[in-house]
């Protein structure tokens, strides 16, 4: 008979094959289904599942990114701006839509364009008390902000675990601060898997900001 110290380990192996797996596939089936229901924009005569007699998972996906393919096309040309200005002024007219939109507006063109500047550096500060020390990214100060502290101070972001989406902006001396020499994704990585996942090569070298 097989030691219940050898099933124990082999149940946890097989929980950390498993476990993975099926959370990965849980939040594709999610996405996919989700973008599926674009499907229903189009009347119904033109949907996959009226010509075919049956429903194909994944289509949706497709329809999606053509649709967001075709919108940076249109949006690329003269014409294209001049609607997104046209689109963009109607919804700053709409008193709550105008908050919302403006505030999502500016974060998805930080993150996502080209030229965004999201997380400038990875910092180490103290949080969430002096002796204990933390992952942070640095962002930009308002020019508000900066006249009234100065420029010895630092804007950083600083995500929650294992959730980076969430998190507290502070405000810190720079003085107080040490730079991380790793890149912003190996940073999320650490935080996402709660230290979990490490890099296989030694540590990586820590220096100060004002070095």
């Amino acid at each position: 008979m097989m030691p219940a110290a050898h099933i124990k380990r082999y149940f946890i192996t097989g929980l950390l094959i498993w476990v993975p797996l099926g959370i990965t596939l849980w939040v594709l089936s999610a996405l996919t289904g989700a973008m599926d229901q674009t499907l229903l924009i189009l009347p119904q005569h033109w949907r996959p599942e009226s010509w075919l007699g049956f429903r194909i998972p994944g289509l949706g996906v497709l329809l999606t990114g053509l649709v967001v393919l075709l919108t940076g096309v249109l949006a690329g040309n003269l014409l294209g701006q001049r609607m997104v200005r046209f689109w963009e002024g109607l919804l700053n007219r709409i008193p709550v839509v105008k908050s919302i939109y403006g505030s999502v507006k500016q974060v998805s063109d930080t993150l996502l364009s080209g030229n965004g500047n999201a997380f400038r550096k990875v910092l180490l500060v103290h949080y969430p008390h002096p002796q204990a020390w933390a992952l942070a990214f640095q962002t930009n100060v308002p020019s508000e902000v900066e006249a009234q502290l100065g420029e010895d101070w630092l804007a950083v972001f600083i995500p929650t675990a294992p959730s980076p989406v969430n998190g507290f902006y502070f405000y810190v001396r720079r003085d107080e601060t040490i730079e991380m020499n790793i890149p912003v994704d190996m940073a999320l990585k650490y935080i996402v898997s709660m230290g979990v996942v490490t890099p296989s090569n030694k540590s990586p070298h820590m220096t100060s900001i004002d070095d």
